[in-house]
């Protein structure tokens, strides 16, 4: 399958995996364009393409008091301010059809979360965008699986599709990477991506707030890329204590470079 979006990144850096990162949710008017610009550095400096990610509403949160966004307009304003202003592409998630219409107007990148990679309608919607759809494959989904939900992305002519690789149920509480996950997607002829920080969550704690393991994001991002992914997705926040939505799972800014680093050492060993 051509895919013209991922033909592009490559024409920018044909020897390097692409980033998508940034914070969980927009919580202020300042902070997703000075968390994008410190990522522009690095990645710049490190011959990286990158797209910023963040969300401009939380859907999917354990309990009704959760934070779940600054309001649906202005998030998308701040994201496209993003954009924009450092010249980067930008990704949201969205939830629903209308939502796709909608974020289409602000962002380049249309994400479909994983809980909802099995939503017909919401898929042929963000199709119809003509954006790049990045769907993340269902902690309950085989690799296998994921053809038919790119195959509805592709029946509305839009062929600019990614995967990504966020982790499988394991119990109640934990998930699992399948890195056999990878190369398998691959063969359906998209991009691959591994949400590194999403796969080490913790969820349906008894507390109502999900857990994480960011001290494995190093191993499971070296192995990511050991396995010829083509891209990594992580969040990352200066103060992730303090994050308003997944602090517990997220990449301090102050150590992304660092790993960003290690990363592209590794791929130039490999290819």
């Amino acid at each position: 399958m051509d895919n013209t979006f991922f033909n592009d990144y490559k024409k920018i850096n044909p020897d390097n995996f692409f980033l998508i990162a940034g914070p969980c949710v927009v919580e202020n008017e300042g902070m997703s364009l000075q968390i994008a610009g410190q990522i522009k550095k690095i990645t710049d400096r490190l011959g990286i393409p990158f797209i910023f990610k963040a969300s401009y509403q939380k859907a999917n949160r354990s309990r009704p008091d959760s934070f779940t966004g600054i309001g649906l307009e202005k998030a998308l304003k701040l994201i496209r301010q993003v954009g924009s202003e450092l010249g980067i592409p930008v990704l949201t998630d969205i939830h629903t059809e209308e939502q796709a219409g909608i974020a289409a107007e602000f962002v380049d990148v249309l994400q479909i979360p994983a809980f909802l990679c099995r939503q017909t309608d919401l898929l042929i919607a963000a199709g119809k965008t003509g954006k790049v759809v990045n769907i993340k494959k269902g902690q309950f989904a085989s690799a296998e699986s994921m053809r038919f939900a790119v195959q509805k992305v592709v029946q509305t002519g839009n062929t600019h599709v990614m995967l990504t690789e966020r982790g499988t149920t394991f119990g109640y509480h934990d998930l699992i990477v399948d890195f056999r996950n990878i190369p398998e997607m691959k063969t359906i002829g998209v991009p691959v991506v591994v949400d590194i920080t999403h796969a080490l969550q913790q969820p349906n704690q008894p507390a109502g707030v999900t857990g994480g393991r960011p001290d494995l994001i190093e191993t499971i991002a070296k192995a990511a890329i050991a396995v010829g992914t083509d891209g990594i997705f992580l969040e990352t926040h200066p103060d992730p204590a303090n994050a308003k939505s997944d602090g517990a799972n997220m990449l301090p800014l102050d150590q992304l470079e660092n790993l960003l680093e290690k990363l592209v050492r590794i791929r130039k060993a490999i290819y």
